[in-house]
């Protein structure tokens, strides 16, 4: 399933809204939580550029950005505004999924590193573990599976384990 640029321009859009929302957030915090905003704005504006140029590639026109974006939350403080900044990782992140799923392996592995980049921000910003995106919370088991005793190897008997004599 090739996305055209169906899947850019969702990324795109995306990318949009985060190079505006780092835009706000950077010009309310100080310190470092502002060089961490200028970076993750920096980066997602080198993501946003170069899905253009992509869509341009393939024959599309990119859309434009809007003048504004109504933010889930406006900070004024740095609380809120790690939760905006975790916010807008989180919808950047979804906005690849549809890349990741793609025939073309370029775009496929474009998305797999853009995702990758916005959980490390994401993380980065407040260290918790949240279900991948897409997912229900709370389907993301708290530790790994362990096998069950009639499932593991030790549980079944091998070759002449069974009290069988084998000769």
């Amino acid at each position: 399933m090739s996305a055209g640029t169906g899947g850019l321009s969702t990324a795109l859009a995306a990318e949009h809204a985060a190079v505006y929302a780092y835009g706000v957030i950077a010009a309310r915090t100080t310190g470092e939580l502002r060089a961490t905003a200028t970076a993750a704005f920096k980066a997602h504006r080198v993501r946003r550029d170069r899905l253009r140029a992509m869509i341009t590639e393939r024959g599309g026109v990119p859309a434009e950005a809007d003048p504004a974006y109504a933010l889930p939350v406006t900070p004024s403080s740095a609380d809120q505004a790690v939760e905006l900044a975790v916010l807008v990782e989180k919808g950047v992140t979804t906005a690849y999924l549809e890349l990741a799923a793609d025939d073309d392996a370029v775009l496929r592995r474009m998305a797999a590193l853009a995702m990758q980049e916005c959980v490390k921000r994401s993380y980065g910003l407040r260290p918790e573990i949240e279900a991948f995106p897409g997912m229900p919370p709370g389907t993301v088991p708290s530790a790994p599976p362990t096998p069950s005793p009639s499932s593991s190897p030790s549980a079944t008997p091998g070759p002449g384990e069974d009290g069988a004599r084998t000769s």
